[in-house]
């Protein structure tokens, strides 16, 4: 399978990003925001929705996602103090305000949210290896997706 490179600068571009993540696991420690370099970045499993029925439960595969140009980052219903608890990725989404400033939301499984606010849209994907057999194929029920 092909590593993914993306980048997003605008909502539409940050709808594939999305997409390619949705279901993505990360572990609490494995994401931060270095204010001095105004970026935030999250290290994830994510579910390799474009690798199909390739194995009974899927694929995974460890990205990097990277976040630019972010002045401030705000973390509800997330115990960060939980360095190894483990969140499940299910939107990212662009909320502009004066563009091109605005806020991008992170909607983890069972409520929990990261909001940037940002100078402007600027996000990106990396692959980082290879793929491994996934434990399960995700779902959800549609109330933990709106």
């Amino acid at each position: 399978m092909t590593d993914l490179k993306l980048l997003a600068l605008d909502s539409e571009d940050l709808e594939v990003l999305s997409a390619c993540v949705q279901d993505a696991v990360v572990r609490v420690d494995d994401m931060g925001f270095a204010k001095s370099d105004n970026r935030f970045a999250l290290l994830v499993n994510r579910y390799a929705w474009e690798a199909g029925e390739k194995r009974d439960n899927g694929e995974r595969k460890r990205c990097a996602l990277r976040f630019e140009r972010v002045l401030s980052a705000e973390v509800t219903g997330v115990d960060l103090g939980a360095r190894d608890g483990v969140l499940e990725l299910l939107t990212i989404t662009f909320q502009p305000g004066t563009l091109p400033e605005g806020e991008i939301l992170l909607s983890f499984a069972g409520g929990g949210t990261v909001r940037l606010k940002v100078e402007c849209l600027e996000a990106r994907l990396h692959d980082l290896g290879a793929t491994w057999a996934a434990k399960g194929r995700p779902s959800h029920a549609l109330s933990d997706i709106n």
